[in-house]
């Protein structure tokens, strides 16, 4: 191995390492949080803009983003999210919350595969209403319409369109209440108690 080349891969190396520490105490000491290095070096809100989301959304560096996909204004994708545009628009609202581990889709290919290829991928689009929230590891399936204000549980599958204001989990998806807001007070009712 060359020396020279040798020496500057550890000077590189060396100076990256710094930089990793150096950002990550400014994270801990700030937030209160310690994030994965490539976190640390990128921008969040720079990623949206990027991928022309509207003004204040932020959106993880590690979260796969294919295809057409809008997001409306004060929107957080999280961490480890798939959104895949690939079979159609996938339109996300304003004020929404997209959690760690979400997973929507715009098509999928099972008609393809239990065909042997002879049929072709099935392709909807997807829309999530303004103000929602999607809880951690949820799969949102492909032609769904999630309607403004609503609550989808963790864990959930959504196959199906979810009405405004609706609370809804489980796998498959069920709306089991609703929210009430009135001025800033939010409340959710639930129908089976």
């Amino acid at each position: 191995m060359n020396s020279k080349k040798s020496k500057h891969s550890d000077e590189f190396y060396q100076n990256l390492l710094s930089t990793y520490k150096q950002q990550r105490n400014e994270l801990k000491k700030k937030w209160d949080r310690v994030l994965p290095f490539n976190e640390l070096i990128s921008d969040r809100w720079e990623k949206a803009s990027f991928l022309n989301a509207k003004n204040g959304t932020s959106i993880y560096d590690n979260s796969y983003i294919f295809g057409k996909v809008r997001i409306g204004k004060n929107t957080w994708i999280g961490p480890f999210t798939i959104l895949d545009g690939s079979g159609g628009l996938l339109s996300i609202g304003s004020n929404c919350s997209v959690s760690t581990g979400v997973q929507i889709y715009t098509h999928n290919t099972v008609k393809w595969a239990v065909s042997g290829g002879k049929s072709d991928y099935e392709k909807k689009p997807v829309k999530i209403g303004d103000n929602c929230y999607v809880g951690p590891n949820s799969i949102i399936g492909m032609g769904v319409t999630i309607g403004k204000g609503s609550v989808i549980g963790t864990s959930s599958f959504v196959n199906s369109k979810i009405p405004p204001h609706s609370i809804a989990f489980g796998s498959p998806a069920k709306v089991v209440g609703k929210v009430i807001i009135k001025g800033k007070t939010v409340n959710f009712e639930y129908f089976n108690k």
